[in-house]
């Protein structure tokens, strides 16, 4: 299987460092051929240009090397591995940047008309989320209604054809013992485990 993993913190002593770290390397024990991408050390262009607003036509061939060499990589995963901590709500700009130019009209779905319903382009069934969060988990659900699980499950991915759409959150990071830790590094690599059954 090819499965692309995508991390989205700077700071490389990170816990999500941690995870992608152990989500890959279990991934690649397992014989898959995965493309890691550091999405903050590779120094990923997050910003939309204007030649890339278009969202019915097909997206011309991007002028950014790096990300035209994702799109062609996106198209050809079978599954997706996300990891990035939770920031007002949403992922880091990084990635948010890296779903508006890479996830673009032609490589990741089709789109008739403005108002209509996309046909998902991507081959990848399945995906992985992996998010960090100080927020305890009644207060993201009672509160702010998980705006992560709407933004993933509801909004991006199904968007684009992938149908299973799987996630996990590590709460609360900062007060955690390093015992805990470990069980969640545990818990990331039985996930992405998970995706190849």
């Amino acid at each position: 299987m090819r499965i692309g993993v995508y991390l989205a913190h700077p700071s490389p002593g990170s816990f999500n460092h941690a995870v992608f770290t152990a989500v890959v390397e279990e991934l690649r024990d397992r014989g898959c051929h995965v493309l890691a991408h550091d999405l903050y050390a590779e120094g990923f262009a997050p910003v939309l240009t204007a030649d890339e607003t278009e969202t019915v036509q097909s997206a011309t061939p991007a002028r950014d090397v790096q990300v035209e060499l994702h799109r062609s990589e996106v198209a050809t995963l079978d599954a997706l591995v996300l990891v990035h901590p939770n920031w007002w709500g949403m992922p880091p700009a990084v990635l948010t940047g890296w779903v508006q130019r890479v996830l673009a009209p032609g490589v990741a779905y089709k789109l008739g008309t403005a108002d209509g319903e996309p046909a998902g382009l991507l081959k990848a069934g399945r995906a992985l989320v992996l998010n960090t969060s100080d927020t305890p988990a009644d207060r993201e659900e009672n509160e702010f209604g998980d705006p992560l699980q709407r933004i993933w499950a509801a909004c991006v991915l199904p968007y684009v054809g992938v149908a299973d759409v799987r996630r996990v959150v590590f709460r609360t990071v900062t007060d955690s013992a390093d015992a805990l830790r470990a069980s969640w590094l545990r818990e990331a690599r039985a996930e992405a485990a998970a995706l190849l059954v």
